[in-house]
Parts: C-alpha cells; sequence; structure tokens
C-alpha cells in the first residue's frame, strides 16, 4: 500500500482559497448540506505584519466551492471579533471543522486583549504588549451549528483551560479533534509550559471527552509524543487500527526535512509511533503546470475525507524564501490523493 507522502498529486495552480488584502491560512474543509465545499480559514489584513498580526487580528471566515481543488470564494465571517471582556472576544484562529449527527462542530483558538487595535502600517512585534497578553491568552474552543451555514453558537468559556503547574499552563492551542460514532471526542492539541516571564517549548497533549462541548479530561500528566518529538499543526483520524496522526516536524529529525510532515500511529491516541514511511508531505511541491517549488511554508495540514477515504491534503502556504517575515502572499493550498492501492 502506497504511504501518503507517495499519494500526493500535482497540486493545482488557481486552487485553494486566497483573498486579496488578507493574510489566509488555517484551511479547514466540509461537504455541507448543499454538496458544496466549505472552507472555514483564518484571515488577517495585510496591512498589518503576518507574524504576529495573527495573534491581534485573526478572524474565522467560510469559503465556498464546488469543488475540493478550488478556487474557494469568500462567503462571510464565521467568528468575528465580540468583545474584550470574552475569552475569544478580540482573535479567532486554527479552525478545524467537524460534522457529527447532523450537527457542525467548528473547533478554534480564540484569544483576548483589553488594548487598543493595532491601526494600519503599524509595527508589530513580540514584545508588543498586545501580543503578549493574547500569546497567553490562547485557549482551545468549540462552536455549533445546525448548519454550514450559522448561526454558530459560542461557548462562554473555552473547552481547554490553561492547568497551572502543568505541561499547558501557559496556552492551548492548534485543536485536533476526533469524533467517534458514540458522540465522544479524541482531542490532540498543542500547549505551551508557563515558565516565568517565558513559556517552555511546543508540546502535544490529548483529552478526552464524552461530547464535543465537554467536559475534556487530559488522559495523562504529560505530553503524549516522547521526547525528540518536536511538533505542533497535528491532524489525526481514527482508522481500522487505531489512529493516525499527521503534523509539522520542527527540526526534521523525524520526517529527514524540517517543516516537513511527519506520519505517526496510535493505538489509543496516547503511545505514539512514527509510521513506516514517517514522511507525511513535503514543503517541496509539484504544481500541475510542472514546476517544482519549495514553498517557504506548508503549515496546518488538514485531509479531506470522502467515503470514509482522504482525497484532498490542505495546507496553509506562503511564498518567499521560507520565514514569515520574508512572505510576500499567503493562502490555503490543496494537493489531491492518488487512490490508495
Amino acid at each position: 500500500m502506497k504511504s501518503l507522502y507517495e499519494r500526493l498529486l500535482p497540486a493545482p495552480v488557481n486552487g485553494g482559497f486566497r483573498m486579496e488584502g488578507y493574510w489566509i491560512w488555517c484551511g479547514s474543509v466540509i461537504q455541507g448540506e448543499d454538496g458544496r465545499f466549505h472552507m472555514f480559514a483564518s484571515r488577517w489584513p495585510q496591512s498589518i505584519p503576518f507574524h504576529p498580526g495573527w495573534l491581534v487580528a485573526s478572524e474565522v471566515v467560510r469559503a465556498v466551492s464546488d469543488t475540493p481543488e478550488g478556487p474557494y470564494v469568500f462567503q462571510e465571517v464565521v467568528l468575528p471579533p465580540r468583545g474584550a471582556e470574552y475569552w475569544d472576544g478580540r482573535v479567532t484562529h486554527n479552525p478545524h471543522i467537524v460534522r457529527h449527527n447532523g450537527e457542525y462542530v467548528l473547533y478554534y483558538m480564540g484569544t483576548t486583549h483589553p488594548l487598543p487595535d493595532a491601526a494600519p502600517g503599524e509595527p508589530l512585534e513580540m514584545g508588543d504588549p498586545r501580543v503578549i497578553v493574547a500569546r497567553s491568552n490562547k485557549r482551545v474552543g468549540v462552536a455549533v451549528s445546525p448548519s454550514v451555514f450559522g448561526p454558530w453558537q459560542r461557548l462562554d468559556q473555552p473547552v481547554m483551560p490553561a492547568r497551572p503547574g502543568k505541561f499547558d499552563s501557559f496556552l492551548t492551542s492548534n485543536p485536533a479533534p476526533c469524533i467517534h460514532q458514540d458522540g465522544s471526542v479524541l482531542l490532540i492539541y498543542k500547549a505551551r509550559r508557563y515558565e516565568g516571564n517565558l513559556h517552555g517549548n511546543m508540546t502535544i497533549g490529548a483529552a478526552w471527552a464524552p461530547h464535543c462541548q465537554g467536559p475534556y479530561r487530559v488522559m495523562q500528566e504529560g505530553p503524549v509524543f516522547p521526547v525528540g518529538f518536536h511538533l505542533e499543526d497535528p491532524f489525526v483520524w481514527r482508522s481500522e487500527n487505531g489512529y493516525e496522526l499527521i503534523a509539522k516536524d520542527m527540526d526534521g529529525n523525524l520526517c529527514g526535512e524540517k517543516h516537513g510532515g511527519i506520519h505517526a500511529l496510535s493505538p489509543n491516541g496516547l503511545d505514539w509511533r512514527l509510521a513506516p514511511q514517517p514522511k507525511a508531505y513535503s514543503r517541496t511541491v509539484r504544481w500541475q503546470d510542472g514546476r517544482v517549488a519549495t514553498m517557504g511554508s506548508f503549515e496546518r495540514p488538514f485531509l479531506l475525507f470522502q467515503n470514509g477515504r482522504p482525497t484532498h491534503l490542505f495546507a496553509a502556504t506562503a511564498d518567499g524564501p521560507g520565514g514569515f517575515a520574508q512572505a510576500r502572499n499567503t493562502w490555503n493550498m490543496v494537493v489531491p490523493l492518488a487512490e490508495e492501492d
């Protein structure tokens, strides 16, 4: 059987989703009740820097296409700002859309801060007070709707709060849910530990809940991946032998490429090992016009499943030589997958 990496086909040049005047990131796609394909994505204005602009100005939006490949056309803002007094009142990011028993469940990261908005053209760096406060307030939440068109019911509290003294005491983000047939959820998420005025390295946690709205219980005291697994951007799904996961390899010592993707397997969502072919994807992309290009970024992987099989890999991508400061454009691209042998 071919590995996921071996099934990657050339990417459509004009596929995916982009918007003039906006940074686009975090694409998550589902087929709606109308039969069309709906992408939930993050956007924020290009009048402020890509990074760390997302921490103070991102919002979750919806775009639509008649086919999985796109191009996707903007439709609406799904999770707009709703006031600094809410836990997700200033920023929504990291959308991940799921459907279960006729209900749409939108996982995301939200944050807030009580300071003024960044003005167009204003310098914005990691030491900016707005960025510092917003980063420390990052939490995973859930919104639900009977329709892909909304309305969306947002919760007044995050489903994954930070836990004092634990590996996720500083922040939680990057939700990767797997909803089971009975409605229970395995949630893989990114976390950092609070360490005084600093924070620890990125780690990956696992939580379980009887229902998408919780309550969520962290399944073990420490991160679920062994030492040496420096990862972010997980995506997880149920398979016949347990669970499978793809994620961004921060150092490249697992899949052989820095910021490439790993493929890992687990019988229970807690004990993970690399797949026999550990490389899931690469920053180097084959395009349908014959070009081969190494993208500046290839992150936030999301697999679209149709009839129980993955058919398309979506990723947030950027032009340039690499590094967020070098990007001039970002968009959500799509890579079709060849059928399994």
